[in-house]
């Protein structure tokens, strides 16, 4: 009986691979496109998802701005004083003497609030060292950025005179508020963040908060962590009654 061997030879496997290499390199060729469709179509999902959260948070902010607060420095950074809340003060006195009014013709200490401060949620209710401003104009001698419209909060409880109203407490140094609001409203800005700004610096964009007032727009606080890492460009633009941002 003969042995019979078989096998491939050394040129066979050679066609072989050279003929695989083709196929895979045809099949590469069509793959490729797909492919990089895909990532790119998922690298600008993640973009579009982050500048829509971001557009969603500022737009949250900005709603909450003290009225007239809102302001640019150049086109890369929206300025704004934000609320905690706001209420109606008393106009009139319960009882004559009895310092439950608000007054606007000479300095004051102390106003009753409509309604209890307490009914309201936790994140909303007025605190001590939180500001009260009264009808800014953003105009000279009622300008909250300057301080002339605006009074310190030393204390908050329910009125002794009223009890359905609260008494706000205001700064030792009396205050006269310049202007009287025509809806007799005032607004309540947090004392540990008085201020907040959206700043473009560097590709990034950054929300800066609770800094020193100032003529215009400071540089990114130290430590501060952007929203927005890389790829950041802003032009913002406001005008009354709206915003945006591009």
């Amino acid at each position: 009986m003969r042995n019979c061997q078989r096998g491939f030879t050394l040129v066979e496997l050679v066609m072989v691979i050279v003929i695989l290499g083709v196929i895979g390199a045809t099949v590469a060729v069509f793959m490729k496109s797909p492919i990089d469709a895909y990532f790119d179509t998922a690298r600008r999902a993640g973009i579009a998802d982050v500048a829509d959260i971001t557009v969603r948070r500022m737009a949250r902010d900005i709603r909450k701005a003290l009225p007239n607060s809102i302001r640019l420095s150049g086109t890369g950074c929206i300025e704004f004083i934000p609320t905690r809340t706001g209420g109606r003060y008393r106009a009139q006195d319960v009882g004559a003497g009895d310092e439950t009014s608000l007054k606007f013709d000479a300095a004051d200490q102390s106003f009753n609030m409509l309604g209890l401060n307490s009914a309201l949620p936790a994140d909303q209710q007025i605190r001590p060292n939180d500001v009260v401003a009264v009808y800014n104009l953003a105009i000279p001698g009622s300008d909250a950025y300057a301080g002339n419209n605006t009074a310190l909060v030393t204390g908050v409880n329910v009125s002794p005179v009223a009890a359905n109203e609260t008494k706000v407490t205001m700064t030792g140094n009396a205050t006269q508020f310049p202007l009287a609001s025509g809806s007799k409203r005032f607004h309540v800005i947090p004392g540990d963040e008085k201020i907040v700004s959206y700043i473009c610096s560097g590709g990034k964009l950054y929300r800066n908060a609770d800094y020193a007032y100032s003529p215009s727009c400071p540089a990114p606080t130290v430590g501060t962590t952007p929203i927005i890492a890389n790829e950041a460009t802003c032009n913002f633009a406001y005008s009354a009654g709206w915003s945006s941002c591009s």
